[in-house]
């Protein structure tokens, strides 16, 4: 297994910058977020499990999409790092159209 290596603060700060991009845009998507964003943030699998209270295997699992998190757990996570669970449409607003009046017979 390779070993981890904290990265520098501009690679976090590229990261996070990234990482705010794709939220605004929607494009999150559960699982590899959960690596996405705890990897902004410089931490290891072993320190997010820590800070949230869940199990190692938790976090490996949650991040290569094996594990059905509790709705408890993907709050812990989501507080963390200051975000909120909710509800996102798989396209963004701009890509969805909406019927126009002058289509209709």
């Amino acid at each position: 297994m390779a070993r981890w290596k904290k990265p520098t603060k501009e690679e976090i700060s590229e990261s996070r910058a990234r990482l705010r991009e794709k939220a605004a845009a929607g494009e999150l998507r559960f699982p590899s977020a959960v690596a996405e964003i705890r990897k902004s943030l410089g931490l290891t699998q072993e320190q997010l499990s820590t800070i949230t209270g869940i199990t190692k295997r938790q976090v490996l699992e949650i991040e290569t999409g094996k594990a059905n998190p509790t709705v408890e757990t993907l709050e812990r996570i989501a507080h963390l790092f200051g975000f909120t669970l909710g509800f996102v449409p798989k396209e963004p607003a701009s890509a969805r159209q909406q019927p126009s009046s002058s289509s209709r017979p």
